[in-house]
């Protein structure tokens, strides 16, 4: 990523470092353990190595079942400051595995197993006379049974239209528009100037580009009198007209292609197939009736390392629009209960033939971290709190049964709980669960990045800013969350002068100064230090053993607080930093101490 980038947050974060000054003690205490030694100290800036780099760990775009695109979080991330966005879309659905390709319009709903396709309907203007009927006959001559028949009267003025929406089961047919063509047979009965039929795909949300407004794009294929390419609606409606036939004709729509014709300067295949709605629709007084059958949904490029290739050049077009945010290929794999994969080699599940069906079990998620693993990337258990596991103990319980599925971080800040989730980080790290807690915001959408919650973004202190460096800063624990609209600053925990934030000491000293860094922190906030016994209590008590020392912001100076950390039998310490409605908008990841080598070892990227 750029210098200027670099020098920027560096130029930020030590600026705030200065403007405020050094640590005493005025402290609250909470929980059990033990209260430690503050002590002041005039330096006032850590002797840091690198920048930090900032990173959204967790999003959604086009091949995802909402309306979010790459162009909308890139522009957010550019605004938030964001330096590194890792793009992890559902595994199943970049594939388009088990995804719905043909619709036959055998009636409302089709399919079995509750795996169905369902159309909705809806009126919207004046409309007349408005019914869709499935029909024995005419039906297509290349598709046996039934057929649709949509008929509207419309107003003197203005259009009146009668849509059907179809819902498929699990969204299975949202994902990119890319190297996709729809397919549509269409019978025109009473179609002309004032009488259409209209085949509809909403697609994704981009912010304001050229003399367009922000917005969600749509493409209408409008079947009747005129034709050609043109825009409506401030230029986010996309319209493509075809002249009706007599007799039936089958219309091949190539989404992609029309948005690149009439948007040149987007990145035609960001754009979700979010909604496909077939409607009629007429004004002065006209009928209009069609007949339509035989959809299909025709996808390339989608199998293993082809759906990966046209990922990424979905990324590489837009390398040169954002020069100063890097891009990263994750994937969210998302039949098992989810899990996050970073570095290593990118790879794609290799499902059965079938449904796309998510296998709860543990059993399934440990296969697919071990496979994470063979792939020699970093795995994160995702969202964890919910399903058989809603409540913090029982979660903390299968953590520890399970070392966190085997997977290497942990989302503490998502949609739940931080605080909720935070419990069972705790009780997972009392048992030397050495697991890097990150935050994320899971988004699907990206229009508005800090006008909603959750906002965590994590940030981490590499050796460089290439991706096996961030993977390596990740893996040790060397990072932080926080709310990035609540707090721009930065944390980090030294042992002896050296950092120590996701490292595992093991000496004999009683007492080792640590020095807890929390740059520029917010009016009226606090900053909790807390320390936790490391005492591998088990699966059989699920509850964390911490004590929890609260310092005023106006006593924290030069943004660090000193103190003499006793390990004792083995304790850790983190931090929080909490804002003046005593919301969490910073999470530190904890440093352990032992005075003998701890049960089980301590991983090569950990120890100190």
């Amino acid at each position: 990523m750029p210098a200027t980038a670099i020098s920027r947050r560096r130029a930020l974060l030590l600026g705030g470092a200065l403007a405020v000054g050094a640590a005493t003690a005025g402290a609250a205490t909470a929980g059990v353990g033990r209260s430690m030694g503050l002590r002041a100290s005039g330096l006032s800036a850590p002797p840091l190595r690198t920048d930090p780099v900032r990173m959204a760990m967790h999003l959604h775009a086009c091949f995802s079942e909402d309306t979010g695109s790459m162009h909308a979080h890139l522009d957010q991330a550019e605004r938030a400051g964001v330096d590194v966005v890792w793009w992890t879309e559902h595994d199943f659905r970049l594939q388009a595995h088990g995804y719905r390709e043909a619709v036959r319009f055998d009636g409302l709903s089709e399919g079995t197993d509750e795996r169905e396709w369902t159309w909705t309907a809806a009126e919207s203007g004046p409309v007349e006379a408005a019914a869709g009927t499935f029909v024995d006959d005419p039906h297509s001559p290349a598709e046996p049974g039934r057929a649709l028949r949509l008929t509207a009267r419309g107003p003197a003025a203005g259009w009146g239209q009668l849509q059907f929406e179809g819902t498929a089961w699990n969204s299975t047919y949202s994902t990119s528009i890319a190297a996709t063509t729809i397919e549509l047979d269409v019978l025109a009965e009473t179609l002309g100037p004032n009488a259409e039929l209209v085949v509809e795909v909403l697609s994704s949300y981009r912010p304001a580009t050229g003399t367009r407004p922000a917005g969600q794009y749509t493409l209408q294929y409008r079947v009747g009198d005129a034709t050609g390419r043109f825009t409506e609606q401030s230029g986010l409606l996309g319209v493509v007209g075809t002249r009706a036939v007599r007799g039936w004709q089958r219309l091949r729509l190539r989404p992609a292609d029309d948005m690149a014709a009439l948007w040149p300067d987007l990145v035609a295949g960001d754009a979700s197939l979010y909604r496909f709605r077939i409607a009629v629709r007429a004004r002065r007084g006209a009928t209009a009736s069609a007949v339509v059958d035989r959809l299909r949904f025709l996808r390339r490029r989608r199998e293993g390392q082809q759906a990966l290739d046209l990922q990424a050049e979905l990324m590489a077009a837009y390398a040169g629009r954002y020069p100063g945010i890097r891009q990263q290929q994750g994937a969210e794999l998302s039949l098992v209960r989810h899990v996050n994969r970073f570095g290593g080699t990118p790879f794609l599940p290799d499902y059965p033939d079938g449904p796309p069906i998510k296998d709860e079990s543990l059993e399934a998620a440990m296969a697919m971290v071990d496979l994470v693993h063979d792939h020699e990337g970093l795995a994160s258990h995702n969202h964890p709190l919910g399903g058989a596991y809603r409540q913090p103990r029982d979660l903390g319980r299968m953590l520890v049964e399970t070392g966190n599925l085997g997977a290497d971080l942990l989302e503490v800040g998502c949609g739940a709980d931080v605080d909720a989730l935070a419990e069972a980080y705790d009780v997972a790290a009392r048992n030397g669960l050495y697991v890097t807690a990150t935050g994320v915001t899971d988004d699907h959408d990206g229009d508005d990045w800090l006008g909603r919650t959750p906002r965590w973004v994590t940030t981490v202190w590499p050796a460089g800013d290439a991706e096996p460096e961030l993977i390596d800063a990740l893996g040790a624990g060397r990072a932080w969350f926080s709310d990035m609209a609540g707090w721009s600053g930065a944390m980090d925990i030294y042992a002896a002068g050296q950092p120590a934030m996701g490292g595992v000491l093991v000496t004999a000293q009683a007492q080792v100064p640590l020095t807890v860094w929390a740059y520029d922190l917010p009016a009226d906030s606090t900053l909790e230090l807390i320390t936790g016994e490391a005492d591998f209590a088990g699966s059989a008590v699920p509850e964390p053993a911490i004590t929890v020392e609260r310092i005023p912001s106006s006593n924290v100076r030069r943004g660090r607080v000193d103190l003499d950390f006793a390990p004792g039998a083995g304790r850790y310490l983190r931090a929080v930093v909490r804002d003046s409605a005593e919301h969490v908008v910073g999470f530190s990841n904890p440093t352990w101490m032992f005075p003998g080598p701890p049960p089980g070892g301590i991983p090569p990227t950990r120890r100190l």
